[in-house]
Order: C-alpha cells, then structure tokens, then sequence
C-alpha cells in the first residue's frame, strides 16, 4: 500500500512544529526524519528560516475567522509553495505523486508537503477542522481528524482538565 505523503501525517507534523517550533537547523533535521521526511541535502539556516515563516503563515490559516479567508490564506500559501502535481518514481521503484520541484531543500518540501496536506485535510473533511484549543490557558494549534469534526482540545489531557475544571465549578454552585 503506498501512503500519501501529503496527507494526515504532513499535516500532524505541521501541528507539531507549529505549537513547537524548532530552535535550529539541527533539531528541525532530526525532527524531519522522525517525521519520516527524507533529507536530500544538509539542513540550513535557511532552511529554519523558511520552515519558520511558513509555520508563521500555516497558523494564520489555523485562525482565520471564516471559511473563505481560511481557503484565500490556504490558496495563497499554496500558490507560494506547491507545483504543478507529477508522477516519479526517484528511480527506486515507488511511483508517486509530486506537488512540489525536485531538488528542494528542506524549508521549500516541508512548505509543499504541509500546504497540500492541509488542503487536502480541509477539503476532504471540512473546513472546520483546524483550531486552537479551547483550554484558556493552552492555545496550541490541532487538526481534527475525529469521525464527529467536533474536536475543541488539542489533546486529551487539555480536555480532561478543562471538565475537571466545569465539573468542580458546578460542584461548588
């Protein structure tokens, strides 16, 4: 089964270096490949420079106020970052689809890899489904992939605690 590169797992990525950006070009590498992205060339500033202005630009779509300004946001990010889509095999065998030129550096394919996933996660399952937690005190970016698209946490543990918190106010009323 071949898996879609551009897909939740780009997107899941996106969340995590957006609520945790990176602190330089080395931890964005090791945290690249973690995330199973293949590393064509060494790492740069540039490329921490890069990733960090399209992580800047991913969390205005994340809190765009309505659907059209989410897809405007979207759709220009996309037109700055992804390419024509094409098949290649990078001669191993493992046919696929491209959103982006080849010979990018890291910045340019994290930026194409986490534009088209994003849009393919908000058209395929509704334009909701990106937010920030709903625990005052948390704030951090998710991507809802529930059945339901009702999410309002980024994690159970921010859920927990915020009906912990409703539960006990209610308990003191």
């Amino acid at each position: 089964m071949q898996l879609n590169p551009y897909g939740e797992d780009a997107v899941r990525y996106v969340i995590e270096l957006t609520n945790t950006p990176p602190t330089g070009v080395d931890e964005l590498a090791q945290r690249s490949v973690a995330a199973g992205m293949v590393l064509d060339r060494p790492v740069t500033e540039a490329d921490l420079t890069a990733v960090r202005d399209f992580l800047d630009r991913w969390a205005g779509i994340v809190d765009a106020p309505t659907d059209e300004q989410r897809a405007a946001l979207l759709n220009a990010l996309l037109a700055d970052t992804a390419a024509h889509p094409r098949v290649t095999d990078h001669a191993d065998g493992g046919w696929h689809i491209h959103y982006r030129e080849d010979g990018q550096s890291l910045g340019g394919v994290l930026r194409a890899v986490g534009s088209v996933g994003t849009a393919l996660h908000l058209t395929g399952l509704g334009m909701h489904r990106l937010g920030r937690c709903a625990l005052a005190e948390c704030g951090n970016a998710y991507a809802d992939f529930s059945r339901a698209g009702r999410q309002r946490y980024c994690s159970p543990t921010c859920a927990n605690r915020d009906a912990v918190r409703r539960h006990r106010a209610r308990a003191r009323a």
